[in-house]
Parts: C-alpha cells; structure tokens; sequence
C-alpha cells in the first residue's frame, strides 16, 4: 500500500491543480498556489528530488486532475518474458510508456515494444489494469494506472532503442535486476500466470 504522506501529497496537489484550472477569484488562486507548493514541499523532503524539478513536473499539468496512464507491452516466447534495459537506471523493464494522446491502448503498447526492443508484434488482449498505489513502486508525484497488454511478435529483431540499450527474455526464476518504477516482481510474477493460464480474466486492481 501507498504511504500515507505520499497519498496525502498527491491529493493536495490535485485539489491545487483542479483549483487553479477554474478559480477566477486572486485570492482563491494564491491559495491554490500555497497548496501546490505544500505539496511539493512535502514530495521534496520524503523523495530526495529537488524541488524545481517537482515544480517543473507539476507546471506540465493543467485542468482537472486525473490520473496517468502507463501502457506495457507483455511478450513471451519459449516460457520467457521480453525485457528491456532502461538507460535511465540500467534495470530492466516491460517494454511500454506512457499512454500518448491519439494512440489507443493496443497502440501504444505496439509502438513502446517496437521502439523499446526493435520488434514489430501484435496486441491481442488486455491482462490487467493495476493502480500504483497498490504495488509497491517508489515515490513518485503522479497517480498512475498501468494497463499490461499482451503482444506477440509479428516480426522485426532485437535492437537498442533511444531510452534502451538491451533487450533479451527471461525465465520466471531468472529474472534480472528491475527497474520498479516500471514494473515489480511481483507484477511480472503475475504476468507469468497469465502464460500458465492463458483463461485467467482481467485483473482490476
């Protein structure tokens, strides 16, 4: 589960952020303003991040506040899962992103798995929609709902990508270091029931 101040800091900075989208009177928006600035504050002092870096990720967001959409692209072959090296850690990851406006959900994942991993691959059905807030990822300011699609490899091979530099499949117990604010073990565990029971339904979480 989702600490506490971190839930606290994200329900701030949405009520600022809604706030300001439609207060019209001075006062009201300078205090919209205080509240997203206590709201970085309080992500600042528990993340380590600075703090013009959280404003920079807050001034991107306007209007009503919603969450994020993080789309992955599940690929097995041979009893092994596709991953990806993330150059911005070196840990490995589902190949996927955020979702794009304009794209569908199907589509994202197919362009993220192309761009990520140098394969060309189909989407064939939606696994699981898991919230953030449930799955042990760091701290970060976003709520975040990630889909996991499972793809199949249509043709292509396997290349480095602008924010990858390797890409390989791996065994359910032979699983690499990985990069948790993409995905945990234990989301990858449950994609791997997926491959044992190919019937299992959607999971909501």
């Amino acid at each position: 589960m989702e600490q506490k101040w971190l839930t606290w800091a994200k329900e701030i900075q949405a009520i600022a952020q809604t706030g300001l989208a439609y207060a019209k009177d001075v006062y009201d928006i300078e205090r919209y303003q205080a509240l997203r600035e206590l709201s970085v504050d309080i992500l600042a002092d528990y993340t380590f991040e600075s703090k013009e870096k959280i404003r920079l990720a807050f001034a991107g967001e306007e209007g009503y506040s919603t969450p994020k959409v993080d789309v992955r692209g599940v690929i097995f072959r041979d009893e092994k899962i596709l991953l990806v090296r993330e150059k911005l850690d070196g840990h490995w990851a589902l190949p996927g992103g955020w979702a794009d406006i304009g794209l569908s959900p199907r589509e994202v994942a197919v362009k993220e798995i192309a761009e990520e991993s140098g394969f060309q691959a189909e989407a064939l059905r939606l696994l699981a929609v898991l919230d953030k807030k449930f799955h042990h990822h760091p701290p970060e300011p976003y709520h975040v709902y990630k889909m996991f699609i499972l793809c199949r490899i249509t043709g292509g091979a396997a290349a480095e990508g602008v924010e990858t530099n390797g890409v390989a499949f791996f065994a359910e117990d032979e699983l690499p270091e990985l990069s948790e604010e993409r995905n945990t073990r234990e989301q990858l565990r449950i994609m791997f029931e997926y491959l044992r029971n190919p019937e299992k339904p959607v999971i909501l979480d």
